[in-house]
């Protein structure tokens, strides 16, 4: 039987974390560098995020990140996962991807989520509230109708050079995020919950309720989630130690820190919140020799009927994290489907489009 993992295409999410001791700079240079290495392994798409005022992630700027990632690199996908847009005006986002558009050609994607600051500073500063993700599905129309001309919110003005250029559009589910991904016509990018039957549901409901549009004449689903490859079990798990860290500590101090190497988190004596919020964290996750690591996804694909796989693994060691993304390469057979699966796959307004969209 013909393993999913290798008729599947793989993508990366990169958030460009920081690491202890070293400067921002950095990291923003390492996902530059990243996004070429994951071009040469056969990956179909590199997404870059957006975070504002976390001292653990140098990625605010996604569109900015974006041209840079294009531009040191020729043939993979470019997006975000993603802008978030209650923190913008629909015009200045249609714009921005209609810039990106227009010096990349059928190489741009637009991940689009509903978040907003996730402190009461950080959205004073961006001039939002936390009501503002109320509006998503109404700011989302308005940035489409940029694209097409036909938008209904300021009918006399005009987003160039957006305006007649087909940008791929993604809504990253989370809450209402699947319902107007169906009501919209969108592909869905949802959060690979293993083991839980909470993201079935919401794919379900997805599906269910999915109205073709321009953008996609079917639903199509991205499961996005971490893996972790590596020589052994062990070695695979110690790789999320530093990540379930941040994130256990950010949940019980109100900060995201940078990534920590693994041995200095293990030796470490956590409080007992921390040991269940870090016991948490290092739940969920696909981890393991390539052998597991493709059951794994195996099963994920099948229980989810993915159309498309977005890996986001970050970890200390990016050494053991290239590697990990070069196991995986080598067990989704990435560099053998170049050319052809990464060609014919994605969200369309039709078959013609199939092929230029990616």
């Amino acid at each position: 039987m013909t393993s999913r993992v290798t008729s599947t295409p793989f993508s990366v999410l990169d958030r460009s974390r920081t690491r202890q001791g070293r400067a921002e700079g950095e990291a923003l240079r390492d996902t530059v560098a990243f996004a070429r290495l994951a071009e040469e392994l056969g990956y179909h798409r590199f997404w870059v995020s957006e975070h504002h005022s976390v001292p653990g992630v140098a990625g605010s700027a996604p569109t900015v990140l974006a041209a840079a990632v294009a531009a040191a690199t020729d043939r993979i996908r470019v997006g975000t996962g993603g802008v978030m847009l209650p923190n913008h005006q629909p015009l200045v986002v249609a714009e921005q991807f209609g810039v990106l558009a227009a010096l990349y050609p059928d190489r741009i994607d637009m991940g689009l989520g509903r978040s907003v600051g996730f402190t009461d500073g950080i959205r004073r500063a961006l001039g939002r509230d936390k009501e503002a993700a109320g509006d998503f599905g109404a700011q989302l129309a308005e940035l489409l109708g940029y694209f097409t001309g036909r938008q209904q919110a300021h009918p006399q003005v005009h987003a160039r050079p957006a305006e007649g250029l087909h940008v791929p559009a993604f809504v990253l589910a989370t809450g209402a995020g699947a319902t107007v991904a169906a009501e919209a016509g969108l592909p869905l990018v949802i959060a690979a919950v293993v083991g839980e039957d909470r993201m079935l549901e919401a794919i379900e409901r997805y599906r269910a309720a999915f109205r073709p549009s321009p953008q996609a004449e079917r639903p199509y689903v991205v499961v996005a989630g971490t893996v972790a490859v590596a020589e052994t079990t062990e070695r695979a798990r110690r790789l999320l130690v530093p990540e379930a860290w941040s994130s256990a500590y950010s949940r019980t101090h109100g900060v995201f820190p940078p990534l920590e190497p693994a041995e200095e988190i293990e030796a470490r004596t956590m409080s007992p919140r921390e040991s269940e919020r870090y016991e948490e964290s290092m739940r969920g996750h696909i981890h393991g020799t390539e052998q597991e690591v493709t059951a794994a996804l195996d099963a994920l694909i099948e229980r989810s009927g993915a159309d498309e796989v977005l890996v986001t693994t970050s970890t200390y060691d990016r050494a053991g994290m290239l590697d990990s993304y070069r196991r995986l390469a080598r067990i989704a057979h990435l560099s053998d489907a170049r050319g052809t699966r990464g060609s014919a796959v994605g969200p369309s307004r039709g078959s013609a489009e199939l092929a230029g969209a990616h």
